[in-house]
This record gives structure tokens, sequence and C-alpha cells, in this order.
């Protein structure tokens, strides 16, 4: 009799969904159209959590929306790096339409001062949902931008791609934001400026010896400016791990900084006390807040409350304090009486990294059964993500769905639960997860889907419905040392140069029967080799003629340093200060 109740409760949600997918105009929007709460973690693998299999991590909240939700097992990001795959993630489109990618091997936005950024005539889906009514916010890590052409013109900033709101870093958490040992920039740089005031100490020296000497005839104007430049240059490899922690370890409320440096101690608690500022203010709705946690990226950083919990060591500690910080979402909803009128989401940009390592100790996360990791264009490890979905009343509870989805889909999905409309003069790439969520529909809309490395394709997907699910690799990194399973000795493995490979024929896998990419079938072991390989490479024909050329933003003119874009609270380069203590 329970079970009967709970199947008519969850028919009538349902229809209840679709028929509020039109909204008539008398009808009440607050409880026609759902509060949208969308959950990303920075550098989660998908083996790091209970759900997907992890028993040793502990994750009772995260594992609570997959029993109360649906959970996809094939979730797809766009890249297997933070910026393109935000940048994808907003907009519905591979970043390579928008020019979210590089092709000289900058993969993210290097700086906060760099004039690169998401086009200001990409249209993100909190633009749409702004549009039709509802309040919009940004909470965490932003990653795509923030100047064109000067440091207050705020052109690739959140409040011009549709947010009303917006609190955290308009960079990334860096292991340079600590000092670490695993460093982005910071130690390249020191080394290059180290290496060059050698080479102009050096300049220096042999002509003051020449000079002496009266084997050089030269003036002392070139030893004075070369010894000039030298002092310089060793005294910016001593004071280019500050810069870069006072130019990008910052955090801004809408267009005003307000700590610069970051506290790392008080982040947390800020963020927290943001997300629920921002739930009580916009409690009656429509809302769509994007929580964009700073967990789980270097340098880990973490509450002592935390600290030496887990038995993964700080990277486990630190993944503990992400899933309590879901856990105390999860209760400011029910608190505010929400928690039904609200659809969450939850996953990761990307796949966990393998790389970050010292020693023995690794500081990445962990991806399961899947091959490779962060920064690989097509092996699973790098893209295949967390993906959840919790609307209580609505969504059948502990529902599993393997079909290939991406995070692109988000966009329609939201866009069409908002009552919006999706754009038609652009090529969107995701596809409406309803039906899906709904079960109304068994299979995904997506037949191919593919994976870039930068502006490189490496590998595409071909559904076949009622089959298998196809994947063909093109291009591989070459793991270092030979037979690792990651690029060591280096931040990511590359997409281009000496160090990938370009298979001909190109690999083939069944992820069906085998998704951690371990057999390489070739046309003596499987019988439609041929007809596999045709039908792909002309769907990557057809796809490629999709593609327009547009600027790459992560080139090297749009990504790198310029001293008049860097957001600065002080004159700079005074750039410190502390405004508040906690959210307005």
């Amino acid at each position: 009799m329970l079970h009967l109740h709970h199947s008519w409760s969850w028919l009538a949600g349902m229809l209840s969904v679709l028929l509020g997918l039109v909204p008539s105009a008398s009808s009440n929007i607050s409880t026609s159209r759902p509060n949208i709460l969308l959950l990303m973690a920075d550098d989660l693998g998908i083996g790091d959590i209970g759900c997907y299999g992890n028993n040793t991590m502990r994750t009772p909240n995260i594992d609570r929306l997959a029993e109360d939700g649906v959970k996809l097992t094939q979730h797809i990001s766009a890249a297997s790096l933070c910026t393109p795959s935000r940048a994808a993630f907003l907009t519905g489109r591979y970043p390579v339409r928008s020019g979210m990618v590089s092709s000289i091997g900058y993969r993210v936005l290097q700086w906060t001062g760099a004039s690169g950024g998401l086009p200001t005539n990409e249209t993100t889906f909190a633009k749409i949902l702004k549009e039709k009514g509802y309040a919009t916010g940004l909470i965490g890590k932003w990653h795509l931008g923030l100047n064109c052409e000067s440091a207050s013109d705020h052109c690739h900033h959140p409040l011009h791609h549709g947010f009303d709101h917006f609190y955290g870093m308009p960079f990334s958490l860096m292991g340079d934001c600590a000092h670490w040992e695993l460093s982005e920039k910071r130690v390249n740089l020191e080394q290059k400026l180290n290496f060059l005031f050698q080479v102009l100490a050096l300049v220096a020296l042999t002509l003051v010896a020449g000079k002496l000497t009266h084997l050089i005839p030269v003036s002392w104007t070139p030893v004075i400016w070369s010894a000039l430049w030298a002092v310089l240059l060793l005294a910016g490899s001593y004071f280019v791990g500050a810069l870069i922690v006072h130019a990008d370890c910052l955090l801004m409320r809408n267009h005003t900084i307000t700590e610069q440096p970051m506290r790392f101690q008080k982040t947390t608690p800020l963020i927290l006390q943001e997300v629920a500022s921002f739930l009580k203010r916009n409690k009656h709705g429509p809302f769509l807040l994007f929580v964009s946690f700073l967990h789980v990226h270097i340098p880990l950083i973490t509450m002592e409350t935390f600290l030496g919990k887990s038995l993964h060591g700080l990277y486990g500690d630190n993944v503990e304090e992400m899933d309590w910080m879901v856990g105390q979402i999860l209760d400011t909803l029910d608190m505010e009486g929400l928690t039904n009128s609200t659809l969450i989401y939850f996953t990761s940009d990307h796949g966990g990294s393998l790389e970050n390592q010292l020693g023995r100790t690794q500081y990445g996360g962990w991806n399961g059964i899947y091959k490779g990791g962060k920064g690989m264009g097509g092996w699973e490890g790098g893209i295949r993500v967390p993906g959840i979905f919790r609307w209580p009343g609505v969504l059948p509870a502990g529902q599993v769905i393997g079909e290939p989805t991406s995070l692109m889909d988000v966009f329609p999905t939201v866009v069409q639960l908002a009552g919006g409309e999706v754009p038609q003069d652009r090529v969107i790439d995701g596809q409406d997860l309803l039906p899906l969520l709904l079960g109304t529909a068994q299979h995904s809309d997506h037949e191919f889907l593919m994976h870039y490395c930068e502006g490189f394709l490496h590998a595409a997907r071909w559904h076949q419905r009622d089959r298998t699910t196809w994947k063909v690799h093109f291009v591989t990194p070459v793991f270092q040392p030979e037979g690792a399973g990651a690029c060591y000795g280096r931040k990511v493995c590359p997409c281009f140069g000496e160090k990938v490979l370009h298979h001909d024929p190109p690999l083939l896998f069944d992820l069906s029967r085998d998704p951690s990419e371990t057999h390489v079938l070739t046309p003596a072991s499987e019988p439609v080799f041929y007809q596999v390989m045709e039908r792909v490479q002309r769907a990557v024909r057809e796809h490629q003629r999709t593609l327009s050329p547009v600027p790459l933003q992560l080139d090297r003119l749009g990504n790198i340093w310029r001293p008049w874009l860097q957001p600065c609270c002080g004159p700079f380069p005074l750039c410190w200060c502390l405004r508040e203590d906690g959210p307005q």
C-alpha cells in the first residue's frame, strides 16, 4: 500500500513538472518552476565518493543525494581541465566553439590579470534564467576571466554573464596561493628569472672585466644597464611568489575586492555563510544558485576540525570537509522549507589529478576503475565525473542511469525547466536531460560525444542504442615513466607534440564491456571494427563542419599577465585589503 502511494505521488509530481515547463501567464512562478541549486567540485575524482564505489572515504551527504535522487554513471565533462570545462557547462557548447581553448599549451587561464575569458557574445544559462525572473548567484570559483582593457571594465565578470550576485574567487585556488612545492607557475617563473639573472650577471661581469683589462672597448653604459637588469631579475625571482599570492588569490563580492590576499582559515566558513545568506534572501524564489567549490583543488585548504580525520591524508580530509559543506547546505534548504521545491545537481568539473604527487603522498583524486585523469583529453578518468540530480517528489529516488550524458546537458535542462528557450542562433551541444531523469525516455539523445584536448580532437564516443557504446581514440598522451598511468614529472599530460601518439588505425574500445579501456579491439577481434571506424569518422567530419573560426581566448596574447588589468584594492602594486568578515 505504501509502495502504491509512493508511485502515485511520483507520477503526480512528474505530471506537474511536465505541465510546468510551459506555465500559463497567471501561474505562480514560485510553484510552477523549481529553484535550482548547482554544486560543482573542483578536481574531484569519480572514485572519491561513496555512492560511486569508494568504501573508505566518508561522503554521507553526497551519498544521500544519490539515494534520494538520480545517479548518472556515464556523465562526461566537455574538457579535462577547469577553464574549458566550466565554459562548456555554462554555455552548453563545446569550448572550441567559444574559443575557450588554446593551441599552444596554455590550457587554462593563467592569471587574473589576463585579457582572455568567456566571450561577451556567449549566452549562459544564468543569463536566460535571469531574463525569466530568477535570482541568480555564483558563490565560489569562477576562472573564466575578468577584464579586457582596464582593471575595472569587468567584461568577463560573472555579473556580465547573467549572475545577479557573485562572491568568491575570480580566478582559482592554486598550490601557489600557499607557496606549495606543487606549483602551477611560481617555480617555473622563479627558474626562468634566475636563469636570466645568471645570464645578465655573466654579461655584466664579462663587460666589467673587458673594460678594466681594455680587452673590450665598451663604455660603462651597457655595463650599468646589464647589472641593473640582473639585480631587477634577481629581485623578481625573490618576490614572484608574493606577486602571485596578491595577484590571483583574492576574494570579490560582485565588483569589489573584499580580501587580497585571502585568509584561508576563514574561507570555508565565509563561503557557507554566503550560501545561507543567498538562500534566505531568495527563499520565495525562484532562484538559481551555482556553488562552485574551491575544494578539492590543491593546496587542499582544510579546517582544523577535519585535519587527520580521513584514511587518505590531506586530500581525503579535504573531500570529507567538502561533503560536510554539502550537508550544511542541505540543512539550510530544510530549515528554509526549500527542499521539495529545489532541483539539486552535484558534479565535478573533470577527473582527479594523478600528477599531484609528492614522493609517495597523493594530493589528487582517484578516478576509480577509469584510465587516466585530469588533463587527459580522451581517457575516461579525465572526463567521467559524478552526476547526481535530486528533486523530491518529482525525480524517482534511487534511480541509476548508465546512458551517456554531459555537463553541457545542464544548460538546456535548466533553461527549459525555467520556462526559457534554448538559443536558436548558435549550436547547442547539450541535450535536455529531463525525459531521461523522469524515466519517460529510455535513451540519451547523445549519439556522439567528442573529446577534445585544447583545440585538438583526441577521441569520440558513439552510443549505438540498444547495443553498446564505442570509444575511438585518435590521439593519446605518452605516459611517463613508461608503463605508468599518468604523466608524472609534469603538471598535466600534453595535447600535442612529441609526447603524444597519433594512432593509425585509431584505438577502439567497447565501453559497455570494458569501461576501464584496457582491451584494444582490432579487426581480428571485432567483426564490425571497420564499420564502427567509418561511422565515427563520418560523425567527426559532420561535427567539424559545424565549427566556425573564433579567437582563441587561452592563447598567448589573451593569457599573459598585464599589470593594467590586475584587480587591486589599493594603489598598484600595494594590493592588500580586508574589507569584511562575512556576507552582506
